[in-house]
């Protein structure tokens, strides 16, 4: 290429032409015309250029979409230069061509031409698509939601973004929308969930508080939130403890006793006081509270009545009937004056101490003297007092004739009489005492002794046995005709305790050591009073005798499981008894009762659950467990093991689908369905796996005092796929039908 004079570089080619063009033009000149002028300078024009003629002037132009002089170059113009937004507008991205441009919309816009391309010069712009309106490309759960050139997916209600943020692009994003599920409640300690429920949103789970346990909040309710977790809950389930039991005025407790929910305080009134309205109790209530007794203790107040005199010396009178079970101590004030004024009187208290309800007393009188005697009761006891005016008779009895008589001082002493006025005569009586109890056959006790005395009043004392029917039998020795007199003696039972050591051994057996004379028979009534704060009809009592000569007895009762008792054991030669308390441990609930099914092929139906009864302890829950059928012969029934039907385990060796409460189990039973996808308690109801065996158990379980037995039965065996039960008499009639179909077409191509 070579340069011309401004260094614009011209083609070898036109440079060669030009010269040719010269030398003939010299060599033989002419007179050129105006179009040959023109047409030289358009032969030199830029290929991209346009020869244009302006009056009498030829010029070269480049085209549209090129700059530069015409004829020596014309150089593409980018019109894209200047941005997208300016030259296409907004939305848009531009696009150079040589000589030329064009635009077109961003991904999420379209050109209001309806055409890929535009040139914005015709009023063309790009608008927003809509594209949920388009196509809805959300996956499942998913919403979509139109942004400015694109569009965004919102997880609908009741569903959880997984796998990435929200919001996302359904084809450029892993998000999903999965739908809300809680999973499991929280367990409350001390508390349990009632009824049945689902996980999924908005779902609600009522608690309750076990029995034994209550709380102050009543917030009892928890739901399944938006985030995919449950509330919390503010119930905070409290072992019930009453304390100590309350006190009952004039009146202390009996034996031991605990402080749970149901456990029962027993009272006895003091001495001098009863209880008319029967058993002293306060009972351990729900509330934490001790129930206090409709009973309580009044004083007894002892009516003397029917005083009458006997043998001259002798009273007796009765008092009113009430509940008084020891003895009774009478103060007996005598004031007598002599029917001689010039004698001094006579004033004395005695005092006597009995359980008779007939109490007597001979009395130490002088002859020919008037008495007022007034009878009372000492304290603490209190008593109506009665007063009886008698008169001895005068003294006009023989001097020496060996008649006596016998008067019983407080319940083991007799007081001797004689009749006589010859003081200083030594006298010789004699004792013979046989005692015998009458609720023992081989009890005696018999001592014979001899008393001399020069007394004409004298007290002998006997040593005998407590709780004991004496005939004491008193002869004058010496005397001629040998008067003798003959009295009966009951002695009260010992005030002190006789039983000491009670224990407990195997359970139900009780040994306790007896303060008795060795080699003595003894007899003990027992007492037992048995109930149950889980079963509130439930009531035992029992009452016998045992007799025994062991220092060491012992005996086992026949009791009830899962009972809380009270036991009273009495010497009845004492009348102090000894109160313990004692428990017995539960067992094995009843066995399930179930209606056995096998189905083959098909679903189970629904299973009929029994309430079981609560004979051998509180029956705490029901589980419902589905086994692989190969493992029925080595399930383990009081196994501690409970698998959900989550845990990894579950496959291999089995899981429970249900528990329910004993108290929702109504008393007329349930029914309920294998693997209806509800949450029984906090297992989940899993539908079993097609082509699978299956052994359903349902297992009883009873609870109480950190000791658990179970007992279980076989409910179901299911074999094989779990096709509807219908599919079967389907077919049947589906093949039938096609049957009927097939003759009939035979007929009618036999008739024709």
């Amino acid at each position: 290429m070579a340069r011309g004079p401004w260094g614009v570089g011209i083609p070898l080619g036109r440079l060669l032409l030009l010269l040719l063009l010269l030398s003939l033009a010299r060599g033989a000149p002419r007179a050129r015309s105006q179009d040959d002028f023109h047409s030289d300078i358009c032969a030199t024009c830029h290929e991209h250029a346009t020869c244009s003629k302006i009056g009498r002037t030829s010029i070269c132009m480049c085209k549209y979409g090129f700059v530069g002089n015409g004829r020596t170059h014309c150089i593409d113009k980018d019109e894209c230069q200047f941005g997208a937004s300016v030259v296409c507008g907004n939305h848009t991205s531009c696009h150079n061509t040589p000589g030329g441009f064009y635009c077109i919309c961003l991904e999420g816009y379209r050109a209001t031409n309806n055409n890929k391309t535009f040139i914005p010069n015709d009023g063309t712009f790009c608008t927003d698509i809509d594209e949920c309106e388009v196509s809805s490309r959300c996956r499942h759960g998913g919403r979509c939601v139109n942004t400015r050139g694109s569009y965004e997916c919102y997880c609908m209600d009741g569903y959880l973004p997984k796998g990435g943020p929200e919001p996302f692009h359904p084809t450029r994003d892993a998000t999903s929308c999965t739908e809300i599920d809680c999973g499991t409640p929280p367990e409350i300690p001390g508390g349990y969930i009632i009824g049945n429920y689902t996980s999924r949103l908005g779902s609600q789970v009522h608690y309750a508080c076990k029995e034994g346990f209550f709380s102050d909040s009543e917030d009892t309710v928890s739901s399944c939130t938006a985030v995919g977790t449950w509330e919390s809950l503010k119930l905070n389930c409290q072992e019930i403890d009453c304390g100590h039991p309350p006190e009952v005025q004039h009146a202390v407790l009996e034996g031991g006793h605990s402080s749970r929910l149901g456990s029962v305080a027993h009272y006895v009134c003091l001495e001098g006081f009863e209880s008319p309205g029967g058993k002293i109790t306060s009972v351990c209530t729900e509330k934490g509270t001790w129930r206090a007794s409709a009973s309580s203790c009044s004083e007894i107040i002892i009516e003397i009545n029917e005083v009458s005199v006997f043998n001259n010396t002798c009273v007796r009178w009765q008092i009113n009937p009430g509940r008084i079970n020891s003895k009774i101590e009478y103060v007996i004030y005598i004031k007598g004056q002599r029917l001689d004024p010039l004698e001094s009187g006579h004033e004395e208290t005695v005092n006597l101490t009995t359980e008779s309800r007939t109490p007597e007393v001979c009395l130490d009188l002088s002859q020919g003297t008037n008495y007022t005697v007034n009878i009372s009761t000492a304290p603490p006891r209190r008593s109506v007092p009665a007063v009886i005016e008698l008169q001895t008779a005068g003294d006009d009895l023989l001097e020496d004739d060996g008649i006596f008589n016998i008067s019983i001082l407080n319940e083991v002493c007799l007081k001797l009489n004689r009749h006589s006025r010859k003081v200083g005569s030594e006298q010789v009586y004699q004792f013979k005492v046989l005692g015998r109890r009458r609720y023992l056959n081989n009890f005696y006790h018999a001592t014979l002794f001899n008393f001399t005395t020069r007394e004409q009043t004298a007290v002998v004392c006997l040593d005998l046995y407590p709780a004991t029917d004496y005939t004491v039998n008193v002869t004058l020795l010496g005397s001629p005709e040998l008067p003798s007199v003959q009295t009966t003696v009951t002695t009260a039972p010992a005030v002190k305790q006789t039983i000491s050591n009670i224990s407990i051994f195997n359970e139900t057996c009780l040994r306790w050591r007896s303060m008795k004379t060795a080699d003595i028979e003894e007899m003990y009534l027992v007492h037992i009073w048995g109930q149950r704060w889980y079963q509130k009809g439930f009531a035992q009592e029992m009452i016998f005798n045992i007799t025994a000569s062991s220092q060491t007895p012992e005996t086992c009762l026949d009791l009830s499981p899962g009972t809380n008792y009270s036991v009273s054991i009495q010497a009845l030669s004492s009348e102090l008894p000894v109160v313990i308390s004692l428990t017995t441990q539960i067992t094995e609930p009843p066995l399930p009762e179930v209606d056995f099914f096998t189905v083959h092929g098909g679903p189970l139906p629904r299973l009929r659950l029994k309430k079981a009864t609560e004979k051998n302890g509180p029956i705490g829950s029901y589980q419902v467990l589905v086994l692989p059928l190969a493992l029925q012969s080595t399930f383990a029934c009081d196994s501690e093991e409970a698998a959900s039907f989550f845990s990894k385990a579950s496959e291999a060796s089995g899981y429970v689908t249900a528990e329910l409460l004993a108290k929702d189990i109504p008393d007329d039973a349930m029914e309920m369905s294998i693997g209806d996808r509800l949450y029984y308690g906090k297992y989940y109801n899993a539908p079993l796996k097609t082509g699978h065996d299956y052994c359903i158990i349902l297992r009883i379980t009873s609870e109480w005092d950190e000791v658990r037995r179970s007992t279980c039965a076989v409910w179901a065996h299911v074999k094989g796929s779990s096709l509807p039960l219908l599919l079967p008499q389907m077919v049947g009639v589906g093949l039938g039908s096609m049957a009927v179909v097939i003759v009939l077409a035979f007929l009618s191509f036999s008739a024709v």
